[in-house]
Formats: structure tokens, C-alpha cells, sequence
């Protein structure tokens, strides 16, 4: 494989998870789009499924065979598939990837399953990679492939509403526009999807003025704007096509920060803004693992080769509006042709862990859930034993400003063990406690009131809005036998304020539950289908939390 060939020259860094955060990273991130976990193949493969972020566990383990690279990729690269299908006709050599978010695959990577069931990897960035001791001699041989910029998606009517020259827009001139309540929008978890990291920094850098990698002290000056700015995000998402998805749905978000190539992807009418004073610029480096086989590698040369032709550079733009990277290729005629500053990552750990804490903890709208937890007859022994496990550990989790209500039903909702515990930034550990020592008590009893819950569930947040990114997660392992049924669910549902109908459902597909059932409650309410059935009811928490 040839070498890293990237025309950026920055220095760069991989943060690592705050130490507020779970013992392990999430899975499932957009540094992506706003990037979501799925385990899945390319054409090239027979047992494909969707790049959605709902599998678990679902690692393709099978044995390489002669003529096939096992690749770890980034969720959103399920749209180079037909590119694949090409590279297999030219040069022999068949892609079987699976899709997982960066930061589940930087883990695996530190870890060291990745080189047990990969012969290589290609995420959106390799910023995590670089400056982890235990991930920087597990990478070799990067090559870019393609490129995509941070970039601003805005409706046409918003535009001309600020009156602004789209080629003059700057990160400043943004975070005007927000603070004065004049601009909302959307941007995928900065800890779960390379897209949203990539956002946090290039605005971070746009309003301290920084002139090289961002500091310590950079991010203290841009504190209080960064503060301003965030009260403009009124969708997060751990995945990228969701976040598309509930932008549409919504007539409230005027826009969408995310990558260039996702941006002109999105259905509906969007003028994309490059802003002037810079962006951060995804290179998809296809990287072998240094523990690859010599067949692996020599696979991996002829496909780097393949990709970065003139004809499969103009194959890549054409299908997934990414940049080219070679010479004399002209970039899809609907991406401009104009310059822009490239801004480098941050430039140490320390700075990057800090930025992504303080987004966390302080800068983003605080998150409102409540977790309407199926504890019903059917659950009882190893069931609801793994409930509570999931719960411990997914409390280490909840953010400072955060308000979790916890909501067990059976029959009906337990109104007694209902209990909703707010993170105070001044004692986290006593909500935290607090969750863990009631969720050690949940018991097992009853039917199963899956609709009458969830409309318990959103009574309970009000009618009244608040600031606060809202949800609700549906947790059941078995179908409706109590109280409402679909019509009641789905007639209340539309009854409700617009604001309220804001508040989607996330359901965890688990135990003997009916996906016709649970699909539907997330379909109705703008939510995300989870499925915990053959993989860790652990991870189908976590990955909800880059949608919180």
C-alpha cells in the first residue's frame, strides 16, 4: 500500500473518552456523520444489512479467504458499495466490511479484537488513531481515498431571511445568528460520530481566533461564545442518516452541520455553506492493521492502487459527492471548486478530552429521558438481572444537568417505583448512586402495558417545553397484552402539541418482542428501533446516548 499521501500537515491528536464517561467507549460515533454502529457487508458480500446503527455484536468472523480484504469501516462508507463492486471486477479483490461508528472502532482497535478479524481499516479520520500509544502501532500504510469538509446545510428560506452571501459566511458570523435567535440546527454526537468532533473543533477554532491547533487556553476563550452557540442545536444524533431523517420531520431546525458529501445527500432543498475562516476536512485513509497477512496486503495495494485511478476517482465523486484526492479530477459539478483554510485537530489529548467534556457537560442543551423499563412477569431471572446490569453501567454515563426518569411497568406503570433523579455538576454521584441503587431493586411482575406506558411516559414530561434534547426509551421483551393498544397509542400521539410530537421514542428490540410492534412506536414518534436480540442489551443503551 502506498503511503499516507494527505496534502495536510497539522498536527494532530485522538482524543480519548472523558473521565466522566462509561469505563469504555460508546458504541456507536459522528467522529460522522454524525457516524452510527452497524455490523454489515458491501454488495460484495451475501449477508449485507442496512448502515443504520441498529446491530450489535454482529462481527463478521469468518476467515479470510484468498482475493478478500476484511474491512472495519465507518457506517457511512455503505454508500462506496457500487465503487466496490467495480474494484472487484478490476482487480480480484472483494471487500467484506463491517460497519461500525469511529470511536467503537478505535476501541477495537486499542483492544486488539481488530487485528483478530480485520486485515485493515478505513474510517472517515485516523484523529483518533494517532496520538493513542495503543492504536498507533496496531495502524500502518494509510492512503486517502477521497475528502469531505465540515460544511453548513441551510434551507434556502433561512438564507435569504439572514441575507447572507453563502461564499462569506464565517463561524463567527454563525454564532451571531444563533445567539441572536435567528438560526437553529442540527450536528451529530461529537463522541460518537467523527462529523460531529469535526464540527465541535472547527467551530471552537473559528471563535478563539486560533491561529494553529487548538489549546487549553483556546478553548476557556471560546467558552462562553461556544456556550451561546449550542443553544442553537436542537437535534443531536449518534448517526448521520438519522439525523437527516428527524431534520426533515421538523420545520423548527433551519439547519444541519455535518460533512460536505452528507449535506447535498439529504433529501429536500439545502444551500451548503463552507465557512471561510476554515473547516476540518475528513480523508477516509484506507489502513492496513500493521498484524495483516502479506495476502491482506498485497490485496489492500492493488485496491488502494484501483481507487485512487482517474476513472475511480470520478466513480467515488459522481456516487458519493466525496472529493476526489488525485490530480486532474474534477470534483462532481454540484461541489464548488473553491479553496478553503483546512483546520488542524487539536494539539494534545489532554485539549481534545477537555473539549469533549466541556461540550458534554456544559455547552450542549442538558438531556430529558425517561426509560420506560419493561418489568413484567416474563422478565424475571436472567432477564431483568441483565436490565440492571445495563442500567448500572450505563449510569456512569448520564451527564451533569441530565434528568433521567426511571419508569418500570408491568400490567401498568408502577407508580411507586417511578423515580426521576437530576446529575447536579456539583454532586453527580449522588443521582448516580441514587439510579443504581433503584434499578437494583426493579422486581418482576405483571403483563405487558407497552403503549399505555409510553403515553404515561410522555404525560409525565408535560406539555410544557424546556431546553433540553427529550426522549423517551422503550425497553420490553415481549409483545401488548395490557391496557392500549396501537390505535389508542397512535390517535393520543397525534393529539399532541407539535412540540410534544418533538419527543421521539428510542424501542429495544429484546427477548420475545414484536420489531412490527416496536418499529411502528418508532416510526410514529420520529425514534430509532434498537436491536438488542443477539448482541449486549448493554450496547443498545449506550448507543442510544449519542441520540439523547
Amino acid at each position: 500500500m502506498s503511503p499516507r499521501t494527505s496534502p495536510r500537515t497539522s498536527p494532530r491528536t485522538t482524543p480519548r473518552r472523558s473521565p466522566r464517561a462509561l469505563p469504555r467507549l460508546l458504541a456507536g460515533l459522528a467522529l460522522a456523520l454524525a457516524l452510527t454502529a452497524t455490523a454489515g457487508a458491501c454488495s460484495t458480500v451475501d449477508n449485507s444489512v442496512g448502515g443504520t446503527g441498529e446491530q450489535f455484536d454482529r462481527t463478521d468472523t469468518r476467515p479470510a479467504e484468498p482475493g478478500t480484504l476484511r474491512v472495519l469501516a465507518s457506517s457511512e462508507l455503505a454508500d462506496m458499495a457500487p465503487v466496490l463492486e467495480d474494484a472487484r471486477r478490476a482487480t480480484g479483490v472483494t471487500v467484506r466490511a463491517t460497519y461500525a461508528g469511529t470511536l467503537d472502532a478505535v476501541e477495537q482497535i486499542a483492544s486488539g479484537r481488530a487485528e483478530k478479524e480485520y486485515d485493515a481499516v478505513w474510517l472517515s479520520s485516523n484523529d483518533y488513531l494517532r496520538l493513542r500509544p495503543d492504536t498507533s502501532a496496531r495502524i500502518t500504510n494509510e492512503t486517502p481515498v477521497m475528502t469531505s469538509p465540515v460544511a453548513l446545510g441551510i434551507r434556502p428560506a433561512a438564507l435569504a431571511r439572514l441575507g447572507w452571501d453563502p461564499a462569506k459566511v464565517t463561524w463567527p458570523q454563525l454564532h451571531r445568528a444563533v445567539a441572536a435567535g435567528e438560526l437553529t440546527y442540527g450536528m451529530t454526537d461529537p463522541k460518537r460520530s467523527n462529523s460531529g468532533f469535526s464540527a465541535l473543533v472547527s467551530v471552537a477554532s473559528g471563535l478563539s481566533g486560533a491561529q494553529s491547533a487548538l489549546r487549553d487556553e483556546d478553548v476557556r476563550k471560546a467558552t462562553p461564545k461556544l456556550r451561546e452557540f449550542f443553544t442553537g442545536q436542537k437535534l443531536t444524533s449518534g448517526s448521520s442518516g438519522w439525523l437527516a431523517t428527524a431534520y426533515g420531520r421538523r420545520t423548527d431546525v433551519d439547519a444541519l452541520v455535518n460533512y460536505e458529501s452528507v449535506l447535498l445527500s439529504t433529501p429536500g432543498e439545502l444551500t451548503v455553506i463552507r465557512p471561510a475562516d476554515g473547516v476540518v476536512t475528513a480523508d477516509y485513509p484506507l489502513t492496513l492493521l500493521t498484524a495483516a497477512p502479506a495476502a491482506a496486503k498485497d490485496s489492500a495495494q492493488r485496491l488502494t492502487t484501483y481507487l485512487r485511478t482517474p476513472e475511480a476517482q470520478r466513480r467515488i465523486t459522481a456516487t458519493t459527492l466525496r472529493r476526489p484526492v488525485v490530480a486532474g479530477v474534477d470534483p462532481s459539478p454540484r461541489l464548488d471548486r473553491g479553496l478553503r483554510r483546512e483546520l488542524p485537530f487539536p494539539g494534545s489529548r489532554s485539549v481534545a478530552d477537555g473539549l469533549l467534556d466541556a461540550y458534554d457537560n456544559t455547552l450542549r442543551r442538558p438531556s430529558r429521558t425517561v426509560y420506560v423499563l419493561d418489568t413484567s412477569g416474563s422478565m424475571g431471572g436472567e432477564r431483568l438481572d441483565r436490565l440492571k446490569a445495563a442500567l448500572t453501567e450505563l449510569t456512569a454515563d448520564f451527564r451533569d444537568r441530565e434528568e433521567v426518569t426511571l419508569m418500570p411497568f408491568g400490567s401498568a406503570v408502577k407508580t411507586g417505583e417511578v423515580r426521576t433523579y437530576t446529575v447536579d455538576p456539583e454532586d453527580p454521584g449522588k443521582a448516580r448512586d441514587a439510579i443504581r441503587a433503584d434499578a437494583g431493586k426493579l422486581t418482576a411482575s405483571g403483563g405487558t402495558a407497552i403503549y399505555s406506558s409510553v403515553t404515561e411516559a410522555y404525560r409525565s414530561l408535560g406539555a410544557s417545553p424546556r431546553d433540553t434534547f427529550t426522549s423517551v426509551v422503550l425497553m420490553t421483551d415481549g409483545e401488548n397484552t395490557d391496557g392500549a393498544g396501537a390505535p389508542d397509542f397512535d390517535a393520543f400521539f397525534r393529539a399532541l402539541p407539535a412540540e410534544q410530537q418533538r419527543t421521539p421514542v428510542f424501542p429495544i428490540l429484546f427477548g420475545d418482542s414484536d420489531r412490527t410492534e416496536l418499529a411502528h412506536i418508532a416510526d410514529l414518534t420520529g425514534g430509532k428501533l434498537f436491536d438488542a436480540t443477539k448482541g449486549s442489551l448493554n450496547g443498545a443503551f449506550e448507543e442510544i446516548r449519542g441520540y439523547q
